[in-house]
C-alpha cells in the first residue's frame, strides 16, 4: 500500500487531506516523496515556529531522548524545571501547568477560573463568557467554549455554563454579566475565526471589567504566542497581562505541548488531585521547548520578526487580487477580491507553496525563521496563482 492508501484505509476520516506526502524539510522549505520542493508558509498551523528541523531544536530533542524519554509527574526532571523557570521569566507569570495541546491548556484555564470562583464565592458562580467567532479547541468543553455555531452539532449534550458576547462590543459583553460569571475567555486575534484582531480599547475595557468584578481574564494565545505577532505574547502589544494565559503550537517547535500560565491571583488554585496529565511536561518535549524559547527570546530575534512581517505585508498589499490584510505580525489573513480562498490554497499547493485558510480568507503563518529568499520565492508563486 502507498502512504496515502494506508492512511485513508486505516485512520478515521477526520481531515480533508491534500494528496501531498511530506518527507523532509529544512527551515521554510520541505520536500515530498517525489523530490518536489515547497515553500511552507503554514508551518504546520503555526507549530514549526523555527521551521523544519532547526539545528538547535534537533540537538536538544535528540540529546534528551537518549537520556530520558518520559517520567511521570510523581517525580522531577531537569528539562521541565528549566522550561518553567525560563518561561516564567519571559512572560511574568508566576506558575504554569504543562499539558499536551492547546485544547488541554484551555481546559486547564477553564478549571482554574471555575475553581478560583468556587473556592471564593461558591459553586453557583461558574459561567465562562467567550466571544462570538472564537475557537478554543475540539474537546467537548473547549467546543462548548467556542463561539461558532458550526462546531455546536453532533456531540450533544454539550457542557453548560458558557455564553457568548460579540467581539469588540463592550455593551454586549456587559449585558452578559449576571452575577454567575467567573471568567472571560478571549483570543486577541481570532485565528480560526478569520484572523481578526480585537480592538485595543475593547481589550482594555474587558480587562477593567474583570479587575472590578474579580472575574478571571483568560487570554488564549495558542496561536498568537511565542513570537507570532512580533512580541513574545500578543498581550504585551496590548499593554495588559491576563490572569490566565494559554500557549501551545509554536512553543513546542513541532512536538505536542500545551501550557496554562497563571498570575499571583491564581497561582495556588490548582492543588494536588484537582488536575493532572500523564504526558504533560514530557522531558523530550520540554527540551525542545527550551531551545525554541532560547531562540525566540534571544536579543534581536523578535525585532527581526517584525521587520520580516512588515516586508511580507508590504509585498502582499501590492498584489492586485488581495483586497485587504488582517492580523498582526506573522499572523496574516488575506481577503481576496475575486477568487475562492480554498481553491487558491489548492492551486498554490500544486505550484509549490503551502498556505492555509481561515473561513473565507487565505492565511499565512510562516516560520519565524523564514528568510527573505524564501519569502520572495513564496510571494512569486502566490502572485502567479492569484493572477
Amino acid at each position: 500500500m502507498t502512504t496515502i492508501q494506508a492512511t485513508d484505509q486505516f485512520t478515521m476520516k477526520a481531515f480533508g487531506r491534500i494528496p501531498l506526502i511530506e518527507v523532509q524539510g529544512h527551515n521554510c522549505t520541505c520536500t515530498d516523496e517525489t523530490g518536489k520542493t515547497y515553500i511552507d508558509m503554514g508551518s504546520g498551523i503555526g507549530c514549526n515556529v523555527l521551521g523544519w528541523c532547526n539545528d538547535a531544536w534537533v540537538d536538544a530533542v535528540c540529546g534528551q531522548v537518549k537520556k530520558l524519554q518520559h517520567a511521570c509527574n510523581y517525580y522531577y526532571t531537569q528539562p521541565q524545571a528549566e522550561l518553567a523557570e525560563k518561561l516564567a521569566k519571559a512572560t511574568g507569570f508566576k506558575r504554569m501547568f504543562l499539558g499536551n495541546s492547546g485544547a488541554e491548556a484551555n481546559e486547564c484555564a477553564i478549571k482554574v477560573a471555575r475553581k478560583y470562583s468556587s473556592d471564593k464565592y461558591g459553586k453557583e458562580r461558574g459561567t465562562i463568557i467567550s466571544l462570538v467567532n472564537s475557537f478554543h479547541g475540539r474537546t467537548i468543553a473547549t467546543l462548548a467554549a467556542t463561539g461558532q455555531d458550526v462546531f455546536h452539532q453532533y456531540f450533544y449534550p454539550f457542557p453548560t455554563g458558557y455564553v457568548f458576547a460579540k467581539a469588540n462590543d463592550i455593551n454586549d459583553l456587559k449585558s452578559k454579566l449576571d452575577g454567575t460569571v467567573c471568567g472571560i475567555m478571549i483570543e486577541l486575534i481570532q485565528g480560526e475565526g478569520g484572523v481578526c484582531a480585537l480592538d485595543p480599547e475593547y481589550v482594555m475595557a474587558v480587562k477593567q471589567i474583570c479587575d472590578e468584578n474579580d472575574i478571571i481574564l483568560i487570554i488564549d494565545e495558542v496561536q498568537t504566542g511565542c513570537g507570532r505577532t512580533g512580541a513574545f505574547l500578543a498581550q504585551q502589544l496590548y499593554g495588559i497581562q491576563a490572569n490566565v494565559t494559554t500557549m501551545a503550537k509554536g512553543i513546542g517547535g513541532g512536538l505536542p505541548i500545551g501550557i496554562c500560565l497563571v498570575d499571583e491571583k491564581c497561582e495556588n488554585v490548582i492543588t494536588p488531585g484537582t488536575h493532572g496529565s500523564t504526558f504533560g511536561g514530557n522531558p523530550v518535549v520540554c527540551a525542545g521547548a527550551c531551545a525554541v524559547l532560547d531562540t525566540v527570546t534571544a536579543p534581536g530575534f523578535l525585532d527581526n520578526v517584525k521587520e520580516k512581517a512588515a516586508y511580507l505585508r508590504s509585498e502582499l498589499e501590492q498584489i492586485p487580487d488581495i483586497e485587504s490584510l488582517s492580523g498582526i505580525g506573522m499572523m496574516i489573513g488575506m481577503k481576496l477580491k475575486t477568487k475562492d480562498a480554498h481553491d487558491v490554497m489548492l492551486a498554490a499547493n500544486d505550484a509549490g507553496l503551502l498556505v492555509l485558510t481561515a473561513k473565507d480568507k487565505l492565511r499565512l503563518l510562516p516560520p519565524l525563521t523564514i528568510t527573505k529568499e524564501e519569502m520572495d520565492a513564496g510571494l512569486s508563486i502566490l502572485r502567479k496563482v492569484l493572477a
